[in-house]
């Protein structure tokens, strides 16, 4: 496996702060440097960087405090040192601590119990452990699931669109039935130059409006709109989707939704044009976990590149984040289901059961300070993955990716091609 920790951009090593939290006035200015990105490997231990800077013309003290916490905000520890500097002054600060197991930690620095900073870090993240909580019947209910899929004629409809944009590829809105007859929908991009091209699926984020594909050159392109969302959001008879059918396994908005991602691998097996030897999908968010989903579920991915992915590791995911949790938690309470109900059904579509059945190489990006959706959460189903995979993690980025994770995306994509053509 290979791991990259990386900043936003590699010419941005530190973050300059000003904040003065709860309005309280700071007597002194900081910038804290992401220390190793802030991600620790064994043997080597977490640390904590800060500079201080003088913001007064006279002397001045104060008790600068770095706190840990679990990322379920438990405290670990709490570290301070008394700083005095005079006019012009600045210094440098290290905190060294130790944290009790693989996972990601929430620190505070602070200056007189004002925060100052809020910022995560983490610690082996390949040894993070969640166990799997799947049921007996799990391979079953989606073999089920597929073996309806595959009942259902898909009736391709292609209408092609006009393009002003760009006049080196033809752009379709794609129609097509899916699990129960529901129509799904999508923009599907070629080269006007025929020939056979490897084809990429974008699975989209929740809620996510559709975009126009064609901005890779040399590669048919798929957005895929999942039942009720995207270009399908105007119908949408499901109303908050990931709270539909809450009690029910067979009627759970998802198993709808993650066979809407079988199909599309469909469609595109089915174009002429496309070279089925390399099909490949990517994501962000719910992207992210359709992704990892449809790979699981559908074995043609030449490789895939899930960004900050959703879905997983529920038990542990409702105790860091107010949301999704909170819609769900709600309409729990409304349903009269106990927790045990709850996290059996959310089991079948929790992306670290199905993890373990992809048979495609992996690439994955991810947020470090991302509060919608935790890295821990992130590698608890990539770390039960078995095939070749690498992970970059961006520390100073949230529930999103820099724009450079586009070409180390294609990079990614492109060996995998390169090696089957050797």
């Amino acid at each position: 496996m290979k791991y990259w920790l990386l900043s936003v951009c590699l010419f941005c090593s530190s973050l300059s702060l000003s904040a003065q939290a709860d309005k309280t006035e700071l007597n002194f200015n900081y910038r804290i440097d992401p220390f190793n990105n802030w991600v620790y490997l064994a043997p080597s231990t977490p640390q904590v960087e800060v500079v201080v800077f003088s913001k007064s013309d006279k002397k001045s003290s104060a008790v600068v405090k770095l706190e840990i916490m679990t990322d379920q905000y438990q405290s670990l520890s709490s570290l301070s040192q008394v700083v005095t500097l005079l006019e012009g002054d600045s210094t440098h600060l290290k905190f060294d601590f130790t944290v009790p197991a693989p996972g990601f930690y929430r620190c505070v620095v602070s200056e007189n119990n004002s925060a100052v900073k809020r910022f995560n870090i983490g610690y082996e993240p390949e040894s993070i452990v969640s166990l799997s909580d799947a049921q007996p019947d799990l391979k079953e209910f989606w073999d089920r699931a597929k073996e309806e899929l595959a009942q259902v004629a898909p009736e391709y409809q292609l209408t092609q669109v006009t393009d002003d944009a760009n006049k080196n590829r033809k752009l379709y809105l794609v129609k097509m039935k899916s699990l129960g007859g529901e129509e799904i929908s999508g923009y599907y991009s070629v080269p006007v130059k025929k020939g056979k091209y490897p084809a990429i699926i974008s699975y989209m984020g929740y809620g996510s409006k559709p975009w126009i594909p064609g901005g890779t050159p040399g590669y048919a392109e798929f957005v895929l709109s999942t039942r009720g969302q995207g270009l399908q959001e105007e119908n949408n008879q499901y109303g908050d989707w990931i709270t539909y059918n809450l009690d029910s396994i067979n009627a759970y908005y998802y198993r709808g939704a993650f066979m809407d991602l079988v199909r599309a691998v469909d469609f595109i097996a089915s174009r002429p044009e496309v070279n089925t030897d390399y099909i490949f999908a990517e994501g962000g968010s719910q992207g992210g976990a359709f992704s990892l989903a449809a790979a699981a579920l559908d074995h043609r991915f030449c490789a895939i590149a899930p960004t900050i992915p959703f879905l997983s590791d529920y038990p542990d995911y409702f105790k860091i984040v107010q949301w999704p949790a909170t819609p769900i938690l709600n309409k729990q309470k409304e349903l009269g289901m106990s927790d045990s109900d709850l996290y059996k059904n959310l089991s079948y579509f929790d992306i670290k059961n199905l993890a373990p059945w992809i048979q495609c190489p992996v690439v994955m990006a991810v947020g470090l300070q991302d509060e919608v959706c935790p890295p821990h959460t992130n590698f608890s189903g990539f770390n039960r993955i078995t095939t070749e995979k690498e992970f970059y993690i961006y520390p100073l980025n949230g529930h999103n990716t820099p724009d450079t994770w586009w070409n180390t995306r294609m990079s990614f994509f492109e060996k995998y091609i390169a090696g089957k053509n050797k």
